[in-house]
């Protein structure tokens, strides 16, 4: 049992730091917060319950099946912020750049219909190289995009881009109520250079 508990122990500790104390520094390098460090300051202390916080990807193409980090590249969950309930998303930078996936694609868009289910304020907090080139292009940004649709004029929904925001994931920000952006530290662009030659 005690070496049971150590390895979950073990998973705990991958889940709040998926690439370690070293993407930490490189995030805290670029002047950047980690994404769990933003959500600690958005909602109110102790209320953010994570959803699909042990989902991993299933890319068993070039090489992705030896790295499959908790919670893929994006955390997602609900709280209260002033003590209303709000649901909110946040992509990992320090997971493949944020890049977006089918697994967080599947945990966005189930966030997104909790969220108009229960009619609480939707909160993006945004920092994506887009999509993740090794799982294909058919992995599920449709279904963001109507999500997004589906839910605009009944519920808030708002996105902060906190870094980059290129390829699939400059779309849904523009699909939203209200985007913000920090100044100096964000970008949103459909794709880069090398992509376009």
């Amino acid at each position: 049992m005690r070496k049971e508990l150590e390895k979950f122990e073990e998973i705990q500790r991958q889940v709040l730091m998926p690439e370690g104390t070293e993407g930490v520094e490189k995030q805290h390098a670029l002047g950047k917060l980690t994404v769990r460090e933003r959500l600690d300051l958005l909602f109110d202390k102790d209320t953010f319950t994570e959803l699909m916080k042990y989902a991993q990807h299933e890319c068993h193409d070039f090489g992705m099946e030896k790295r499959r980090p908790w919670g893929d590249a994006v955390v997602a969950g609900c709280g209260k912020v002033d003590g209303r309930t709000v649901y909110a998303y946040a992509q990992d930078f320090t997971v493949w750049g944020g890049a977006i996936g089918a697994t967080s694609l599947e945990k966005i868009c189930r966030l997104i219909i909790l969220a108009r289910k229960a009619s609480a304020p939707l909160v993006a907090l945004l920092d994506s190289a887009g999509g993740r080139v090794q799982e294909g292009t058919a992995h599920g940004f449709h279904h963001w995009f109507a999500e997004n649709v589906y839910s605009s004029g009944i519920i808030p929904q708002i996105s902060a881009v906190m870094g980059n925001c290129a390829g699939g994931a400059v779309y849904s920000p523009a699909l939203t109520d209200f985007t913000i952006m920090v100044k100096d530290t964000s970008q949103m662009f459909i794709t880069g250079p090398n992509v376009i030659k």
